[in-house]
């Protein structure tokens, strides 16, 4: 689960709220200092969260509800409304189309797992039915067009690159111009970073972009800065027409929180999160579906699209399961799956199942429980079943 502990403090504070015999004024300022000490320990704007607590405020008042109100549905419907508020950006991003040669550029700072998620978003188009192809314009990093050929070849994605030539210009232009051949419907260029923003890496970028006309830049950024990604993704979008953002390492840590805030600020269209080094750690980053996640309401829509998406054998099966009809068969199944790393991140969309068996950070423990649960099945008779 993406940001787990934010995301269990906010389940937490909604359900102590929902086991409260009475829903008063006390048990909502309750729930909602809880749900502002989360915010602020995930690094969000205290000015954020500070409005974010008096709209809700605002939205909820219990003294003029009438009798037979839901006030707890009430209550959770506002903190969904104003957390998505906080975190929508309110900008559409270019969607490459199928058929239609489209060239997106990558940039970014160093470090920041640009050239991971080039591959990943290569890859999550692949599966949606696109022709991707990989350009390595990166010619400041050691060993950058080593890394693209490694993921590339194991994702079976065309990719150009060159040990002999040094500008990147040259390179992109002639990777683009290739896959354009080839027919290619999806050119990911991947260009240089730096260690910090400096005037030679926007030149170089701003260069590359003359010279191949993308459709689209999609800025790569560190989700692990916290705050302080308010200002890059500002000095990056001054420098370069930047059409979309990219946040990586967003994996649990505490500043994940604010670096969501801090590019919503931007108007910085967010289109992906990454969620790990894997390449099936990548998600679209919608914000309702995101926030009933963080929320511990889980995510029907997204479930059904990440099961078309992970090799799962029954997926007649996922069909039932929606329909209330669930047997130990099917979870016996399920588990076979979840241990081969296909369907943990789909169950973490169904709430209260897949988060909970798939801890992460704890992969040998998760399997050592599901391999037990497994074990206890086999003893059982078909009928038992």
């Amino acid at each position: 689960m993406v940001l787990g502990e934010l995301g269990g403090s906010l389940a937490r504070a909604l359900q102590k709220m929902s086991n409260s015999t009475i829903i008063d004024e006390n048990v909502l300022n309750e729930c909602l200092k809880e749900i502002t000490r989360a915010l602020l320990q995930a690094d969000v704007q205290f000015k954020l969260v500070r409005d974010l607590q008096m709209n809700i405020k605002n939205i909820v008042n219990l003294d003029h509800l009438a009798p037979g109100h839901n006030k707890r549905n009430i209550i959770q419907q506002a903190i969904f409304k104003e957390l998505c508020k906080m975190l929508d950006t309110g900008e559409p991003s270019f969607m490459p189309k199928k058929g239609k040669t489209s060239v997106v550029m990558f940039v970014g700072l160093q470090g920041s797992g640009k050239t991971t998620t080039c591959t990943k978003y290569a890859l999550y188009h692949q599966k949606k039915g696109w022709k991707p192809a990989l350009v390595c314009a990166d010619t400041f990093r050691a060993g950058a067009f080593d890394q693209l050929k490694q993921n590339a070849t194991k994702a079976k994605i065309p990719f150009y690159g060159s040990y002999v030539e040094s500008d990147p210009v040259q390179i992109a232009v002639e990777g683009v111009d290739r896959f354009k051949k080839e027919n290619r419907d999806l050119i990911i260029v991947d260009t240089s970073g730096r260690h910090k923003q400096e005037a030679a890496l926007f030149e170089e970028m701003r260069q590359v972009s003359e010279a191949t006309n993308p459709d689209l830049a999609i800025f790569v950024m560190d989700g692990s800065i916290g705050q302080a990604a308010y200002d890059q993704a500002q000095a990056f979008k001054q420098s370069v027409a930047i059409g979309a953002v990219i946040l990586t390492k967003m994996d649990g840590h505490a500043k994940g929180g604010g670096a969501l805030s801090a590019v919503a600020a931007t108007k910085s269209p967010l289109t992906f999160i990454g969620t790990g080094e894997h390449m099936h750690e990548f998600e679209v980053f919608n914000v309702q579906s995101f926030v009933k996640r963080l929320m511990g309401m889980g995510d029907l829509s997204g479930f059904i699209d990440k099961i078309q998406e992970v090799e799962y054998q029954q997926p007649e099966h996922m069909l039932k399961i929606l329909d209330g009809n669930f047997t130990l068969r099917m979870m016996y199944d399920l588990y076979q799956s979840m241990l081969k790393g296909s369907m943990g991140q789909a169950l973490s969309l169904l709430p209260g199942l897949g988060a909970k068996l798939m801890r992460k950070g704890q992969e040998k423990e998760n399997q050592a429980k599901i391999k037990r649960y497994m074990v206890m099945m086999d003893s059982m008779t078909k009928e038992g079943k």
